[in-house]
């Protein structure tokens, strides 16, 4: 077996272990480092938490089961995008340059599905809780 056959048996096996263990699809995007969390906000509420991928990505759209989510670019004021380029690590929260917004009415402590599509075509779903 080569050097290269080598590390991507092994890539895929972490992959596997990975996916397993988060219960979230793998492939070259990675689950979040820490847990995500949603923090209420006018009419929403915004995503907090770290995102990480293998190699850089953009994240192109946020799915919940309230629909869809806006990806927003910050500096200095707001505006829709429609993607968020992931360095390799993402930290999204409400003062940073980039973020997420879900649109609804949320409760403190609510458990909220999400499911992340980034540009090279993988999916990845997580789950956010809504804080206090």
């Amino acid at each position: 077996m080569t050097r290269a056959l080598r590390g991507r048996v092994l890539a895929l096996t972490v992959a596997a272990g990975l996916n397993a263990v988060l219960g979230t699809v793998l492939g070259d995007a990675q689950a979040a480092a820490r847990p995500l969390s949603l923090k209420p906000s006018h009419g929403g509420a915004i995503l907090i938490g770290t995102l990480s991928v293998l190699r850089p990505d953009e994240l192109t759209g946020v799915w919940s089961s309230l629909g869809r989510a806006r990806l927003l670019r910050c500096l200095p004021n707001c505006e829709v995008v429609q993607a968020i380029p992931v360095p390799g690590s993402l930290n999204l929260n409400d003062s940073g340059r980039y973020r997420v917004v879900l649109g609804g009415s949320f409760k403190a402590g609510q458990k909220i599905s999400l499911v992340l599509r980034y540009r090279d075509g993988q999916i990845v779903n997580l789950n956010a809780t809504v804080g206090y």
